[in-house]
């Protein structure tokens, strides 16, 4: 097991026996008999910093990253009981609070090691180790406050309740707290540069967490050089891209690779709680365990990914007068092949080896499903239906796309290696959803089969053999990893001017993506600073889609209205992968940029100011 869950497990018990309370991450983590013992011996003291990695566990900071890529541009939930999509959201919409008090935990508990730590009895050497985690960590919390609150109270001791009461501090000087908590981790002799793979300490954070943690910070304060530093020494540090392929690079054997710099440890134990539920919430029913696809892949996102010569996809280009129909009649581009012939054959080559009345029934069965489907089409869209040839139409403009998208995303008519009645079978997505997922002809199921939509592919378990508990997904979940400090290496890069080596650093994201490269063709030949900048923001976009950490970008670019809401033209929503709205996203006002002060907060403590546009 690894060893932060191990003191994960060790902490909460100690928690539970030392304290009486109900819910302790409401307030704290422990209560004042435990906190005074909890820094006594070096055991102890490991604990307490253990105990500050615990709070990665809760929804909003790291463990439910789909809770966050629900705002990017790359998803979308189809529980549709998102405020801030629907622009309904109010300061007392619970998302507020809840992710106040998740991050604050954290922070209370960073505080109170950074306190008790310099009077333990312990060596200088671990104590400094342990101190510089603490304020990575606070750095971390503080982050992630900051960047949707814009300035938030600084607390930097333990309090009580009735003692919350500082005023916000300005964005910037949270910014500033941040950095010099991570400059003092930074120049911490005792704090290592990075952990090895394999060894026992592996997933702490170390001094490539704090550099590139503070790059980021700089690319919010826009100290363009500073963040070049920083993203430059993560490299030197011995981090790289991981080269035996994007998609197996969210596996479980590959967690620990050089390009990973700060990750959520997870474990699948026999019904532990130390998973993660991504593959729950991004699978389908024929997804082992039968899962929920809550977050699907955004129909807009995936049109924006190029073709493989890095030129913009077009459906037009492969399917002339798409763009031309009616929005509901381009359903018959999606729909399965008919074709008896065509049919029998497809069914066949994958193993099929019933009868051939069995066979005649499927096909019939089938061609009654796509007939029910023309008939709610036009006269028109009817006419372009091929009964022999409509699946490898539509397959052919995915195939020739960024490779990305097809390891990301679970594409019309793409297979996928599931699990049904935990027997392993290679699934098909096709449409409409015939009703056969444990037997032939082995079509994708989800929890939406009114509706074709495109499924995450992207931590999604395959096969049986996985993980044993579909609420438990044992594979690491990316916090910060190479590929975004490289990204970010590029941005700071070209807004400092330097577009050419701005150039030459995203083109090695793109070409372990292999797309591609940027100035290789017309279709990639950079039109200077401006047209970097965009390249550099959808590079971002395709790089960490399902990852939960775009939303954050976009509100630092101030792009969310564009990328999210389609500049809040009408066009945005959830969608069937043709373009037909399930129901729309509504943007609430540029205030949505910044989110409110929870009301809960700002009722108890009266000091604290809301932001503009929010009351």
């Amino acid at each position: 097991m690894k060893l932060l869950n191990k003191l994960f497990i060790l902490t909460a018990t100690a928690i539970a026996i030392s304290s009486c309370q109900g819910d302790l991450l409401d307030t704290k983590p422990y209560d004042k008999a435990s906190s005074g013992s909890m820094w006594s011996n070096e055991n102890f003291c490991t604990m307490g910093v253990a105990s500050i990695y615990a709070t990665l566990r809760e929804g909003y900071v790291a463990k439910e990253a789909y809770l966050m890529e629900a705002f990017s541009v790359g998803a979308t939930c189809r529980d549709n009981d998102y405020p801030l999509l629907a622009g309904t959201a109010s300061i007392g919409s619970g998302i507020f609070s809840d992710y106040w008090k998740q991050h604050y935990a954290g922070i209370y508990r960073a505080n109170d090691a950074i306190v008790h730590l310099p009077d333990a009895p312990i060596s200088e050497s671990v104590k400094g180790k342990l101190l510089s985690e603490a304020k990575v960590l606070r750095a971390f919390y503080y982050y992630k406050l900051n960047a949707v609150f814009r300035g938030v109270p600084y607390y930097n001791t333990p309090m009580e309740l009735d003692q919350a009461d500082k005023p916000r501090e300005s964005e910037e000087n949270i910014w500033n707290f941040c950095i010099q908590d991570l400059t003092d981790a930074i120049n911490d002799p005792n704090f290592p540069d990075r952990i090895a793979a394999g060894k026992a300490e592996w997933g702490h954070v170390t001094k490539s967490v704090a550099y590139a943690l503070r790059g980021k910070i700089y690319l919010w304060t826009k100290e363009w050089s500073k963040a070049e530093a920083d993203f430059r020494k993560v490299g030197e540090l011995g981090h790289s891209l991981f080269q035996d392929g994007y998609k197996q690079l969210f596996k479980e054997a590959n967690e620990q690779s050089d390009e990973a710099i700060f990750s959520l440890q997870c474990i699948d134990n026999n019904g532990s709680t130390y998973g993660n539920s991504m593959s729950f919430r991004y699978g389908g029913r024929t997804t082992f365990g039968s899962c929920w696809n809550t977050m699907l892949a955004s129909v807009d996102f995936v049109e924006t990914y190029e073709n493989i010569d890095g030129s913009k996809f077009n459906w037009d280009e492969y399917i002339p007068g798409f763009s031309s129909l009616d929005i509901k009649d381009r359903e018959v581009f999606f729909l399965r092949n008919t074709d008896p012939a065509t049919v029998k054959a497809q069914y066949r080559e994958i193993g099929f080896d019933g009868t051939e009345e069995a066979l005649d029934d499927m096909v019939k069965k089938i061609k009654a499903k796509v007939d029910g489907r023309l008939e709610k089409l036009s006269d028109k869209a009817k006419a372009l239906y091929l009964p022999a040839g409509n699946e490898a139409r539509i397959k052919a403009a995915y195939d020739s796309r960024d490779p990305r998208l097809a390891q990301t995303v679970i594409t019309p008519y793409a297979t996928y290696d599931g699990s049904g009645n935990s027997v392993d079978h290679t699934f098909t997505s096709r449409w409409p959803y015939y009703g056969a997922d444990t037997d032939y002809p082995y079509d994708l199921r989800t929890d939406t089969q009114s509706h074709l939509y495109y499924l995450f592919r992207k931590f999604v378990a395959e096969g049986s053999s996985e993980m044993t508990n579909r609420e438990q997904s044992p594979i690491d979940l990316p916090i910060i990893r190479y590929a975004t400090v490289v990204i970010g290496l590029a941005e700071a890069l070209n807004e400092q001017g330097k577009t050419d080596e701005a150039i030459e650093w995203l083109n090695k994201v793109r070409q372990r993506a292999g797309v591609a490269l940027l100035n290789s063709n017309t279709a990639t030949m950079v039109q200077g600073q401006e047209d970097m900048r965009v390249r550099i923001q959808n590079e971002f976009r395709w790089e960490t889609a399902g990852e939960g950490v775009d939303f954050y970008e976009e509100l630092r670019w101030k792009t969310w209205k564009e990328s999210k809401f389609n500049n809040a033209d009408g066009t945005a929503g959830m969608k069937d992968v043709w373009g037909t709205i399930t129901y729309p996203y509504t943007w609430g006002g540029d205030q949505y940029y910044v989110w409110p002060i929870p009301k809960h907060e700002t009722d108890m403590n009266k000091s604290l100011t809301q932001n503009s546009g929010w009351n």
